[in-house]
């Protein structure tokens, strides 16, 4: 991973599409925090009906840009025959002989979770500072309008131009993709593009972009831990029967080394390229440790989030500490997370840890494993045209030389555009900093990089549209 277009001075933007961009700013804000205000939360067991609407905002505000032949709100079954979440997908051809680029976001969000750790309501877009706080503020619906935004300005500055672009925003990202095989099947034609940029990554700080060339897979799963066949007061028997929650804690634990880092064998890491440096103090920072916590693992702290697999458990299925009672458990399911580094499939992973866990059974209890959710780990190839071009027009729109760096995080639809479209130049970028929080309690979008991204992407455009 390296520094990218630091030897040579970077140039000033072209001084048409930065005005164009300071000048339709505010109502880039002002768009973000309208589709902000729509909880569009993907997962099942939450009501549809607001990912709808952000799919049919999202596409209006795709038809006001004037520049798209079509626009539509899209939906194509998911593995279980069941209507996926709506994405919208927007085209309009290439002229002259220019190529066709394909932008991708989600309009999709994660819940909110446990709303008293906000700050301020999750879907009440709030300004503090330089930042835009809410659930989906920069994951993703920053990447929506940094899209949006870049060919406002593209438009502005230029008129009629004869790129061709493909909007694709989907809408059920952040719950596994599930009818994204079906959606490109079916509008293979309309979404074939020379270059896919994937606006859902990070970037190296709020003042240096950053162009995403690795990405962890993933493996999620099901683990139900059984003992008993029923609960059993705690007083009467504990000390002698084994119940679930005790198994579980010590196979769970079976999981990890002494230091933190993964104890399965067929785990592999990647090897392939070195990793820049993360100062400890710095990550500390970043990762809000406590004072006195270490981070976990060995050796450099970026290959260790970028190159190597981790696992994490995300859920537990207990009594609550409010509805706890003197009772054996009989059964505890948990949900495990696993990233797998690039090099290694998720089956190959998932088959690891599935093994490891069946073989370290204590106490001779159950184990049954259910519902993987499997994602594939992805090398971007950054050599070709476009991320030369990418990688020329983010330094100009941020007036920093880019870096080119791994993400710990899965995106795993990036291997299926790949598999689909195997001729495409794949760029990864983003729109989110070190202190976005994304998934996570007072998600916020630095509105600096919002700015920066809109630019960068409005340059790059501009490129592409001067290319034969």
């Amino acid at each position: 991973m390296t520094m990218q277009g630091s030897a040579t001075p970077i140039p000033e933007p072209d001084p048409s599409l930065r005005d164009a961009v300071e000048l339709g700013f505010p109502s880039s804000v002002a768009e973000l925090a309208r589709l902000v205000r729509i909880p569009s939360v993907s997962w099942d067991g939450f009501d549809r009906g607001p990912v709808l609407q952000s799919a049919e905002a999202v596409a209006d505000l795709a038809r006001a840009i004037g520049i798209f032949e079509d626009v539509a709100v899209l939906v194509e079954p998911g593995p279980d025959g069941q209507a996926g979440q709506p994405a919208v997908l927007a085209t309009r051809a290439a002229r002259n002989g220019r190529p066709t680029v394909l932008l991708y976001a989600h309009h999709d969000v994660q819940p909110p979770g446990d709303p008293t750790l906000w700050e301020s309501s999750p879907f009440e877009p709030t300004v503090r500072g330089d930042r835009l706080y809410g659930r989906g503020a920069s994951d993703d619906k920053a990447g929506v309008e940094t899209h949006l935004a870049a060919l406002r300005a593209l438009a502005a500055a230029r008129g009629d131009f004869d790129l061709g672009v493909v909007l694709f925003v989907e809408g059920e990202e952040e719950f596994g993709s599930r009818s994204l095989p079906a959606l490109l099947a079916a509008h293979r034609d309309r979404l074939d593009a020379d270059v896919i940029i994937v606006a859902d990554s990070d970037n190296w700080s709020t003042d240096v972009p950053a162009l995403t060339v690795s990405l962890r897979g993933n493996a999620a799963f099901h683990v139900t831990v059984s003992t008993l066949g029923h609960a059993l007061h705690s007083g009467s028997f504990g000390g002698a029967a084994p119940d679930a929650m005790l198994a579980a804690i010590r196979l769970l634990a079976t999981l990890w080394n002494e230091d933190g880092s993964v104890a399965v064998p067929g785990l592999a890491a990647y090897t392939g390229t070195e990793a820049p440096g993360y100062p400890a103090e710095d990550f500390a920072r970043d990762a809000a440790l406590l004072d006195g916590v270490r981070p976990i693992g060995r050796g450099e702290l970026n290959a260790q989030r970028w190159f190597e697999p981790s696992i994490t458990v995300t859920g537990i299925d207990a009594p609550t500490v409010q509805n706890a009672s003197n009772t054996l458990l009989p059964s505890v399911r948990v949900r495990v997370s696993l990233r797998v580094a690039p090099g290694q499939t998720a089956d190959e992973a998932f088959d690891a840890v599935s093994a490891h866990l069946m073989a370290a059974a204590p106490l001779g209890a159950h184990v049954e494993i259910t519902d993987p959710d499997l994602g594939e780990a992805f090398l971007i190839d950054s050599s070709g045209w476009a991320a030369a071009e990418a990688t020329a027009a983010l330094a100009e729109g941020w007036g920093s030389a880019v870096v080119q760096q791994g993400v710990g995080g899965s995106i795993p639809f990036v291997a299926e555009l790949a598999r689909e479209f195997p001729a495409a130049q794949i760029l990864v970028t983003g729109v989110e900093d070190p202190d976005t929080r994304a998934h996570s309690p007072n998600e916020s979008q630095h509105l600096g990089v919002l700015k920066r991204a809109i630019l960068g992407e409005a340059l790059f455009l501009d490129r592409m549209n001067r290319r034969s």
